[in-house]
């Protein structure tokens, strides 16, 4: 059971090292308590206050109080030097004076330095500015301690000596130089009126310096508590000094804990584990020590806090694990920044970009992202449940199989960014009428990541990619591999997509099939044929359906994905074994042709073909008989030779019906080459039908006996063949 501290005094207690997961310590009061190395995943510190006990208060003030006295006097001990060059009766002095002025002059170049961004130059003179800097550094101290009631005191206390100093000298200028006319007037002697004025001017130096001293330092501290970055190396030094003896995360696993509305000032956080903690509506993150974490940054500090992210530019930040939980982030962009493992839970991102960003393993968990730009984002094990992505932009968006879409609600989805060359999106489903129904857009993209993948892009061999494959299943009967699609791409790409159990590793399946396929392709042509010839004709029915898809893409139909029997013995799909009369399940890119079987989830690209049919199955006609099979091979071959045809066609087809019978009319029918010549005729015909209108009438009559055969051949569901 998670402990529980809610509610108690615990300022300046040690949990070092400790086991708090989960533990309780909102309302406490953890000032000065030490938490280094802690684990704390989880842990709620709601309305918590840390900081610093009173006694470091009191020992911190001092400090600063100190450090502006010594600098006080360092500086004011420059101007007296530099007042020195008045004295014209000392040589000495006045080369004394001269050194203290120039030392004074890179002073003031150094705070020109910083305000035109020199830092080449402010690196040299950096040295002579010790004096002011300690002064500055001691009044934001005293700010940070303090919080922001009393940032204007802290900031004036804080050179209250060096001002003290400055003030004094300039009365005592004053002073002087009443006192040097009232001694002209008395001894009317041009001596004694040329000393004090002399006197008089030394005052008016010394107390100018120290004004302008006191003047600049409360600038800078004014602008280094506002957060300028000019000032950030001031700042930074200030709360890392007044962090001491604050309350102490360091090396902490603050993983999932809950800072919301804490009090967080002088906290040291450095090296501590932010994954998903919560900062919603925190007080003083601004004065915490932030180290190398996302806390660093002050406009993802205010984002955590308050959750308003409206039309915010994030590019390209290093967001991983932060919490915007219910944050408000519509027109947001995020191009290119990593939100690996952040918390976007129940976030309204309506319209937000997130191109090219990493979104893995981030939880989206019933975030509104309508409209948003998820273009070619890593969605690795991204959890979108529930979540909304209705008119979303996913362009090579990078999901997979570990990507969760349970309850996603998604009315329709656009395949590409419009641009001026591409202007149209591709709106998925194709029709503007028709939406997306519940729980339908999982089931539309899960065939998409869900299989094995084989790309070939250089020399495609359709001989090693059946020899290959083959192998692949052989070796590995665990992996249930089913052929479900190919593609061709360009002039000689080639994609076969296969499906596996859910246990199967993809990446090593991958790795194993190209070293075989790229060994093959390096034999010799008379090795690869000693080797198909070894093989039995389910290899060899391989070989042609993707050297028929290779030779004529815009034909390619599942006519080729026939019956190969047993490579295993895995039903569905194009089941290397078995019948094949399944699913074909996606087929992705540009100017692809494919054909799907029966409930088929989705063709996505440009210029996309798809032929389908979904009553008949490759095991349709079981019953039939060789003799069967003659029967209508003849049946077909009487139709023709009546019909009115182009001799050319009608020559062409009979001779084609012929080899086929006569492939089939053997001992061991010759399936594949009845089946090849039974596609020749089938696309003659199909052409003929188009331009004849004798052509229309024979193919109306010749297609249910085409089918029949077809299906006794092998040939599956959802064919050229049998649904064109």
């Amino acid at each position: 059971m998670p402990l529980d501290y809610s509610g108690q005094n615990l300022r300046g207690h040690s949990f070092k090292g400790q086991n708090l997961e989960g533990a309780n310590f909102s309302y406490a009061d953890i000032r000065s308590a030490n938490f280094t190395n802690a684990k704390l995943n989880g842990a709620n510190f709601s309305h918590a206050t840390a900081g610093l006990q009173k006694r470091w208060i009191v020992f911190l003030i001092l400090v600063s109080c100190l450090l502006s006295g010594i600098s006080g006097f360092l500086w004011v001990s420059n101007l007296v030097l530099g007042s020195l060059i008045f004295d014209t009766s000392n040589f000495t002095n006045q080369i004394t004076g001269w050194m203290s002025l120039i030392v004074f002059t890179l002073i003031m170049l150094f705070f020109i330095t910083i305000r035109q961004e020199l830092i080449a130059l402010g690196v040299v003179i950096i040295a002579f500015a010790t004096s002011i800097g300690i002064a500055v550094i001691g009044a934001i101290i005293v700010g940070v301690i303090f919080g922001n009631r009393v940032g204007v005191l802290a900031v004036t206390s804080a050179v209250s000596f060096a001002g003290a100093v400055a003030v004094a000298f300039s009365v005592t200028g004053a002073i002087t130089i009443f006192v040097a006319a009232a001694i002209a007037i008395a001894g009317n002697k041009a001596g004694c009126v040329a000393g004090c004025v002399a006197v008089a001017i030394k005052g008016v130096f010394v107390g100018f310096g120290c004004s302008a001293g006191v003047i600049l330092s409360v600038y800078m501290a004014w602008r280094a508590m506002k957060g300028d970055k000019k000032y950030s190396l001031v700042r930074n030094i200030a709360i890392a000094f007044a962090a001491i003896g604050g309350t102490n995360f360091r090396n902490a696993d603050l993983t999932d804990a809950n800072f919301t509305e804490a009090t967080l000032k002088s906290t040291d956080l450095r090296n501590a584990t932010l994954n998903r903690t919560c900062f919603a509506k925190t007080k003083l993150l601004n004065r915490v020590r932030p180290g190398n974490t996302y806390l660093q940054n002050a406009q993802l500090r205010e984002l955590l806090i308050t959750r308003q992210g409206q039309d915010k530019n994030l590019d390209r930040l290093d967001l991983r694990g932060v919490n915007l939980q219910e944050a408000i982030l519509t027109d947001a962009s995020f191009i290119g920044a990593d939100l690996s493992e952040a918390n976007l839970q129940g976030a309204i991102l309506t319209d937000a970009s997130f191109i090219g960003a990493n979104l893995s393993k981030a939880n989206l968990q019933d975030a509104d992202l309508s409209r948003a730009k998820l273009v070619k984002a890593q969605l690795d094990a991204t959890d979108f449940t529930g979540a909304t992505l209705t008119g979303a932009y996913i362009e090579d968006w990078g999901i997979t199989s570990d990507t969760k879409f349970d309850g996603v609600r998604c009315e329709y989805v656009y395949m590409r960014l419009p641009t001026k060359e591409h202007p149209d999106p591709l709106r998925k489903p194709d029709n503007n009428k028709e939406v997306f129904a519940d729980g339908e857009f999982g089931d539309f993209i899960k065939p998409i990541v869900d299989t094995l993948d084989l790309y070939h892009n250089q020399g495609v061999d359709p001989r090693a990619i059946a020899i290959s494959f083959k192998q692949l299943a052989e070796n590995h009967p665990e992996a249930d591999l089913r052929i479900v699609g190919m593609e061709v791409r360009g002039e000689d790409k080639f994609l076969l997509r296969a499906k596996t159990a859910d246990s199967a590793n993809k990446s090593e399946l991958s790795a194993e099939y190209f070293t075989t396929y790229n060994q093959l392709k390096g034999l010799p042509d008379r090795e690869i044929r000693s080797l198909l010839a070894e093989k039995d004709s389910r290899i060899r029915s391989l070989e042609t359906m993707v050297m028929t898809a290779l030779e004529r893409p815009s034909f390619y139909s599942s006519t080729q994905i026939q019956e190969v029997s047993s490579m295993t013995s895995n039903p569905g799909g194009f089941s290397i074994g078995g019948s094949v009369g399944g699913n074909v399940n996606n087929v992705q890119g540009d100017n692809n042709r494919a054909v799907q079987g029966d409930n088929n989830q989705a063709v996505l690209g440009d210029g996309n073909q798809v032929t389908q049919q979904n009553q008949v199955g490759a095991t349709a006609e079981t019953t039939l008989t060789k003799d069967d099979i003659i029967k209508l091979f003849a049946e077909l071959e009487a139709l023709i030779k009546k019909a009115e045809l182009p001799a050319d066609t009608k020559e062409e087809v009979i001779e084609d019906l012929s080899a086929a019978k006569n492939a089939t009319d053997k001992e061991e029918p010759n399936k594949e080459r009845a089946l090849k010549k039974l596609t020749d005729v089938t696309e003659a015909l199909e052409n003929t039908s188009k331009s004849v209108e004798a052509g229309q009438k024979i193919w109306t009559t010749a297609k249910p006996i085409i089918m029949k055969v077809a299906s006794w051949l092998g040939a599956a569901a959802g064919s050229y063949l049998l649904g064109l």
